[in-house]
C-alpha cells in the first residue's frame, strides 16, 4: 500500500486479537486495497495466536508455528498497515491515538512514541486475568495472557521434568504438582491437555520419574462446580472426565495467597505445587479506565450502545472483551470468540455505513452455546439453546468437531478457503512425522 490518499477515511484498529484481526483483513481486501479506506492495525505483539489456543501451547500440544499469524505479511497480502505498539492514550478532540515507543528484548528502541489520526476507532484490546488483588499471584502465579506467558508455563514445565529426573534424591513435596486457579475454559482445558503432555514429556526417556505417582494437578474453583458458566449438566460431564484422567478438582475452594511452592485456602489448606497458573475471572486492562473521558465500567470495560460505539463518542467503537455491551435482562454479552467474531462482522458492514452518514444497525449477539475440549480424550458442550428453547448438552466426537470448527472459522476469516485447506492438510502431514508435544 502507499501513502494514504487525500480525504480518504482513516480507520484505525487497536488491538490484533480475533476481533480485531479478523476486522482489520476484511476491511483491508474490500477497501483498502481499492484505495477506498485507509486501514491501520495497531499491536504490539509481532505475531497473532488466536487466544482460545494459549493452553495447547502452555501444554506443548501446539505447534505455535503451524499457527501463528505474522501481523506484517498478513498486513501487506490484505491491503492493510501493521504498525508495532501500545496505544496509551486518545485525544478526541484532535481525532489521535497515541502510542507509546517500541523496544526490543535488548532495551533499544525500534519506534519512537507516535500520533495516529482517525476518523474510525476501533478498541479491540481483549481482556486479562483478574487476580482480585490476591497476595502472591503477581510473583508466583502465571497467567496465560499471552504467547509469552504460554511459552514461559511451558518451558517451566519441561524443565520440571528434567529436574525431577536427573536428581538423585526423593523429590520434594511441590514438585511436578502443578495448581491450576479457576476452572472456567482455560483453567479446564489446560488441566486435560497437561495430564496428557506431562506424560507424553516423561515417556521420552526420562524414566525416572513415575507419572501415576509424581505427576498431581489440581484444579482449584470458588464456585461449587467446575465450568460455573455453562449449564449444570456440562459441569457434571466435565468433572466425571477429569476424575478418569485423575485431575484433582477442588470446588468451592477460595485462594487466600499464592507462595513459591504451594498456594493456600482461605479454609487453612495448603496446596503444594511447583508450577502455579491464575486462570480465574477477567477484566479489560487498566489503562482503559475512564480512558479519554470515556465511560468504563467497574471492570474496566468500554460501554458501549447496542450499535458497538463507546456512549461518549460516536466515532469510537469497542468490541469483544474490552467492550461491554448490554445482552438485556442475561446482563452484558459474554467474553467469548464467538461474540468477537460477530462484532467484526457486524462492524465490517457498519463502518462504511457511518462513513456515509446512514444510520447504523444494532448488533445482535447470536448465542451458539460452549464447548470446551479436554484434549484428544473428548470435548463437552452445549448448543444453540436459543434456537432450541433450552440447552442441548453433548459430548465426544461431534463436539470435538464443533470445536474445531470454530477455529476453521477464525482461519478462514483472515486466509481465505484455500490457504486454510493447504494448512491443515500439511499440519496432518507434519503430525505424523515429529513428537506430538513440544520438547523445548
Amino acid at each position: 500500500m502507499g501513502k494514504p490518499q487525500l480525504g480518504q477515511p482513516r480507520i484505525v484498529i487497536v488491538g490484533g486479537g480475533a476481533g480485531g484481526l479478523e476486522l482489520a483483513t476484511r476491511l483491508g481486501d474490500k477497501y483498502g486495497r481499492k484505495g477506498k479506506l485507509d486501514v491501520t492495525l495497531i499491536e504490539r505483539n509481532r505475531t497473532h495466536v488466536w487466544k482460545p489456543k494459549l493452553h495447547e501451547i502452555a501444554a506443548g500440544s501446539m505447534d505455535i508455528s503451524a499457527h501463528e499469524v505474522d501481523y506484517l505479511a498478513q498486513s501487506y497480502w490484505h491491503g492493510f498497515r501493521y504498525r508495532v505498539g501500545d496505544m496509551i492514550g486518545i485525544d478526541r478532540d484532535r481525532r489521535q491515538v497515541q502510542v507509546a515507543p517500541y523496544f526490543d528484548t535488548e532495551g533499544r528502541e525500534v519506534t519512537p512514541k507516535r500520533s495516529f489520526d482517525y476518523d474510525v476507532l476501533v478498541i479491540a484490546i481483549g481482556s486479562q486475568n483478574n487476580d482480585f488483588g490476591t497476595p502472591g499471584v503477581v510473583n508466583h502465579a502465571i497467567k496465560l495472557e499471552s504467547q509469552a506467558d504460554a511459552r514461559r508455563f511451558h518451558e517451566r514445565m519441561v524443565n520440571a521434568c528434567i529436574r525431577a529426573h536427573a536428581q538423585s534424591s526423593p523429590l520434594g513435596a511441590h514438585q511436578l504438582k502443578v495448581a491450576i486457579i479457576g476452572a472456567g475454559a482455560t483453567g479446564v482445558e489446560l488441566a486435560a491437555e497437561l495430564h496428557r503432555t506431562t506424560r507424553e514429556v516423561v515417556a521420552y526417556g526420562l524414566d525416572q520419574v513415575d507419572p501415576q505417582k509424581d505427576i498431581r494437578i489440581t484444579l482449584i474453583e470458588a464456585a461449587d462446580r467446575v465450568l460455573p458458566a455453562l449449564p449444570e449438566r456440562v459441569s457434571k460431564e466435565t468433572e466425571k472426565l477429569l476424575a478418569r484422567l485423575g485431575v484433582n478438582v477442588l470446588a468451592g475452594a477460595k485462594v487466600s495467597e499464592v507462595g513459591a511452592d504451594h498456594v493456600s485456602l482461605t479454609d487453612g489448606r495448603a496446596i503444594p505445587a511447583e508450577l502455579i497458573v491464575w486462570a480465574a475471572g477477567i477484566k479489560a486492562p487498566d489503562f482503559l479506565k475512564d480512558i479519554a473521558g470515556l465511560e468504563t465500567n467497574r471492570i474496566n470495560q468500554l460501554v458501549v450502545r447496542p450499535t458497538l460505539q463507546t456512549t461518549r463518542d460516536d466515532g469510537i467503537f469497542a468490541i469483544g472483551d474490552c467492550s461491554a455491551c448490554s445482552w438485556g435482562e442475561r446482563g452484558n454479552i459474554p467474553p467469548r470468540a464467538q461474540a468477537a467474531h460477530q462484532q467484526a462482522s457486524h462492524l465490517y458492514s457498519q463502518i462504511p455505513r457511518y462513513l456515509r452518514g446512514d444510520p447504523i444497525k444494532h448488533y445482535k449477539y447470536r448465542d451458539f452455546g460452549s464447548l470446551v475440549s479436554l484434549g484428544e480424550f473428548s470435548t463437552v458442550g452445549s448448543m444453540m439453546g436459543a434456537l432450541v428453547g433450552g440447552n442441548l448438552v453433548f459430548a465426544g466426537i461431534f463436539a470435538r468437531m464443533m470445536y474445531l470448527s470454530l477455529y476453521k472459522m477464525h482461519e478462514h476469516a483472515l486466509h481465505g478457503s484455500v490457504k486454510v485447506s493447504l494448512d491443515t492438510l500439511a499440519r496432518l502431514i507434519t503430525r505424523r512425522t515429529e513428537p506430538h508435544v513440544k520438547l523445548h
